[in-house]
Protein backbone atom coordinates (compact mmCIF):
# COMPACT_ATOMS: atom_id res chain seq x y z
CA UNK A 1 0.00 0.00 0.00
CA UNK A 2 2.63 2.82 1.14
CA UNK A 3 4.40 4.69 -2.18
CA UNK A 4 7.08 5.58 0.98
CA UNK A 5 7.44 7.24 4.15
CA UNK A 6 4.73 10.22 4.84
CA UNK A 7 4.51 13.19 4.14
CA UNK A 8 3.54 12.98 0.41
CA UNK A 9 0.17 13.46 -1.79
CA UNK A 10 -1.98 11.05 -4.33
CA UNK A 11 -3.30 12.79 -6.95
CA UNK A 12 -6.41 10.22 -6.65
CA UNK A 13 -7.41 8.84 -10.10
CA UNK A 14 -9.71 6.08 -9.03
CA UNK A 15 -11.12 5.16 -5.55
CA UNK A 16 -12.74 1.63 -4.67
CA UNK A 17 -16.12 1.99 -3.39
CA UNK A 18 -16.67 0.78 0.26
CA UNK A 19 -19.16 3.10 1.43
CA UNK A 20 -22.66 4.38 0.77
CA UNK A 21 -22.93 7.85 -0.52
CA UNK A 22 -20.87 7.06 -3.82
CA UNK A 23 -24.05 4.98 -4.54
CA UNK A 24 -26.97 7.34 -4.37
CA UNK A 25 -24.98 8.88 -7.27
CA UNK A 26 -24.05 6.17 -9.75
CA UNK A 27 -24.98 1.86 -10.15
CA UNK A 28 -22.84 -0.10 -8.20
CA UNK A 29 -19.13 -0.61 -9.66
CA UNK A 30 -15.92 -1.26 -7.64
CA UNK A 31 -14.39 2.10 -8.46
CA UNK A 32 -15.49 5.92 -8.82
CA UNK A 33 -13.12 7.71 -10.99
CA UNK A 34 -11.38 10.55 -11.65
CA UNK A 35 -12.02 12.57 -15.64
CA UNK A 36 -9.56 11.06 -17.48
CA UNK A 37 -9.16 14.80 -19.15
CA UNK A 38 -8.45 16.27 -15.72
CA UNK A 39 -6.23 13.27 -15.00
CA UNK A 40 -3.91 13.80 -18.02
CA UNK A 41 -3.85 17.11 -17.78
CA UNK A 42 -2.71 17.18 -13.85
CA UNK A 43 -0.20 14.52 -14.56
CA UNK A 44 3.08 16.70 -15.39
CA UNK A 45 1.62 19.31 -13.40
CA UNK A 46 3.86 18.07 -9.58
CA UNK A 47 7.27 17.39 -10.72
CA UNK A 48 8.73 20.49 -9.09
CA UNK A 49 6.31 19.90 -6.33
CA UNK A 50 8.43 19.59 -2.34
CA UNK A 51 6.34 16.97 -1.39
CA UNK A 52 6.18 13.70 -3.68
CA UNK A 53 2.50 13.59 -5.64
CA UNK A 54 2.13 10.13 -6.92
CA UNK A 55 -1.42 8.99 -8.70
CA UNK A 56 -3.32 6.15 -8.22
CA UNK A 57 -5.91 4.46 -6.51
CA UNK A 58 -7.18 4.67 -2.80
CA UNK A 59 -9.96 2.92 -0.64
CA UNK A 60 -12.64 4.54 0.84
CA UNK A 61 -14.51 3.59 3.73
CA UNK A 62 -16.73 5.28 5.96
CA UNK A 63 -15.63 2.81 9.37
CA UNK A 64 -12.16 2.20 10.23
CA UNK A 65 -13.51 -1.23 11.11
CA UNK A 66 -13.38 -2.22 7.32
CA UNK A 67 -9.91 -1.96 7.00
CA UNK A 68 -9.17 -5.28 8.54
CA UNK A 69 -5.88 -7.68 7.38
CA UNK A 70 -8.05 -9.38 4.83
CA UNK A 71 -9.21 -6.01 3.45
CA UNK A 72 -6.43 -4.39 3.72
CA UNK A 73 -4.31 -7.42 1.54
CA UNK A 74 -7.39 -7.40 -0.91
CA UNK A 75 -6.85 -3.38 -1.39
CA UNK A 76 -2.99 -4.23 -1.99
CA UNK A 77 -4.13 -6.58 -4.63
CA UNK A 78 -5.78 -3.45 -6.40
CA UNK A 79 -2.76 -1.34 -6.20
CA UNK A 80 -4.44 0.95 -3.62
CA UNK A 81 -2.10 3.14 -1.96
CA UNK A 82 -4.08 4.87 0.67
CA UNK A 83 -7.25 4.76 2.77
CA UNK A 84 -9.71 7.66 2.52
CA UNK A 85 -13.60 8.89 3.73
CA UNK A 86 -14.43 11.11 0.25
CA UNK A 87 -12.87 10.67 -2.96
CA UNK A 88 -15.88 7.95 -4.62
CA UNK A 89 -18.61 9.75 -3.16
CA UNK A 90 -16.82 12.82 -4.57
CA UNK A 91 -16.37 11.54 -7.88
CA UNK A 92 -19.95 9.25 -8.01
CA UNK A 93 -21.12 12.84 -7.85
CA UNK A 94 -19.02 14.80 -10.35
CA UNK A 95 -19.85 12.11 -13.13
CA UNK A 96 -23.73 12.20 -12.34
CA UNK A 97 -23.77 15.80 -12.57
CA UNK A 98 -21.26 16.51 -14.97
CA UNK A 99 -19.08 18.49 -12.48
CA UNK A 100 -15.16 19.07 -12.55
CA UNK A 101 -14.02 17.42 -9.33
CA UNK A 102 -10.55 16.80 -8.20
CA UNK A 103 -9.14 14.86 -4.88
CA UNK A 104 -6.26 14.57 -3.92
CA UNK A 105 -5.04 12.42 -0.41
CA UNK A 106 -2.46 13.91 1.95
CA UNK A 107 -1.17 10.86 3.45
CA UNK A 108 0.73 11.69 6.65
CA UNK A 109 0.46 8.17 8.91
CA UNK A 110 0.82 4.82 8.53
CA UNK A 111 -2.56 3.69 10.10
CA UNK A 112 -0.89 4.39 13.68
CA UNK A 113 1.71 1.78 13.48
CA UNK A 114 4.52 4.41 15.04
CA UNK A 115 4.78 7.45 17.77
CA UNK A 116 3.76 10.51 16.32
CA UNK A 117 2.30 8.92 13.26
CA UNK A 118 -0.75 11.30 12.91
CA UNK A 119 1.90 14.35 12.56
CA UNK A 120 0.96 16.58 9.63
CA UNK A 121 3.74 19.54 10.13
CA UNK A 122 3.65 23.13 10.14
CA UNK A 123 0.21 24.21 10.59
CA UNK A 124 -1.36 20.39 10.52
CA UNK A 125 -0.23 20.30 6.46
CA UNK A 126 -2.22 23.24 5.55
CA UNK A 127 0.76 25.16 3.66
CA UNK A 128 1.74 22.12 1.28
CA UNK A 129 -2.12 21.25 0.70
CA UNK A 130 -2.57 24.88 -0.49
CA UNK A 131 0.34 24.67 -2.85
CA UNK A 132 -0.83 21.32 -3.95
CA UNK A 133 -4.41 22.92 -4.60
CA UNK A 134 -2.62 25.98 -6.22
CA UNK A 135 -0.40 23.80 -8.40
CA UNK A 136 -3.74 21.89 -9.83
CA UNK A 137 -5.61 24.28 -10.37
CA UNK A 138 -2.84 26.35 -11.99
CA UNK A 139 -2.72 23.13 -14.53
CA UNK A 140 -6.48 22.98 -14.75
CA UNK A 141 -7.11 26.79 -15.91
Amino acid sequence: MPKGDPPYFILIDRAFRDEGTSFHYLPPSDFAELDPEMCDRLQDAFTASPEPVYTGATWTTDAPFRETPTSIEAARHEAVLAVEMEAAALYAFADARQKPVVCFAHVTNQMATIEGDFEKGAFAGSPTSLDVIKTAATALL
